[in-house]
């Protein structure tokens, strides 16, 4: 069975979040001079996930 949309939202939406939380630790813990800038990256990639996330079902 292949995968819908839907599934495909899902899948893009999970790895979005997962890459802004990395996004976020790895300002918070490497790079600390420059955490502000990675947290507000952090916070987009979040931003778009759930975006994503609101899409499923709808288009």
């Amino acid at each position: 069975m292949g995968m819908n949309k839907n599934t495909i939202f899902a899948w893009a939406s999970f790895a979005l979040f997962i890459i802004g939380a990395a996004i976020i630790l790895l300002g918070v813990l490497k790079y600390r001079e420059y955490a502000i800038g990675f947290s507000v990256t952090g916070i987009g990639f979040f931003a778009i996930s759930w975006a994503f996330n609101a899409l499923k079902g709808r288009i």
